[in-house]
Formats: structure tokens, C-alpha cells, sequence
């Protein structure tokens, strides 16, 4: 049976991301994956999915998603808050 991480975050709570490619930048938790450990962070860590084209759509796209990073991560901004 696998343990569920307890996370030192909450929806809501100002964070700032303290390793990674997005180091040093602040936004707020929208969601927390606690089997996985991670959180999805407002305007932090954008991923790409290309899209083909199909029957519906004549010209491919490509879309611009917040992917979730890990709580270990990120740091409580209390300044912010």
C-alpha cells in the first residue's frame, strides 16, 4: 500500500518555486495531486502538446498547458500572502 505524501501547501497559498527551470518565480496553488506528491501552480511550468490536424480542424495547432511540479519544489511565500 502506497503512502500518501503529506503536502505543506494549500489551494490558494502563495508559493515560489525554489529549483527547476522556473527557479525564483511566485504564483498561487490551484491544485494539489496528493498521490503523486505534486501541485499545479498558476503560471508556472508551461508545457506544449502540437496538435495534428483532423476532419475538423484544416490547420494543426499547438496549445500551451501548466503542467503540475513536485511540493518538494516550491517554498511558501510568506510575503505575498
Amino acid at each position: 500500500m502506497k503512502k500518501v505524501q503529506k503536502i505543506h501547501v494549500k489551494i490558494g497559498d502563495n508559493v515560489k518555486v525554489i529549483s527547476g527551470f522556473d527557479k525564483n518565480k511566485t504564483g498561487e496553488v490551484i491544485k494539489i495531486y496528493r498521490k503523486t506528491g505534486k501541485i499545479l501552480v498558476k503560471g508556472i511550468n508551461f508545457k506544449f502538446k502540437h496538435i495534428k490536424p483532423n476532419n475538423e480542424n484544416d490547420v494543426g495547432e499547438i496549445k500551451q498547458f501548466e503542467a503540475p511540479i513536485h511540493h518538494s519544489n516550491v517554498k511558501l511565500n510568506l510575503k505575498e500572502s
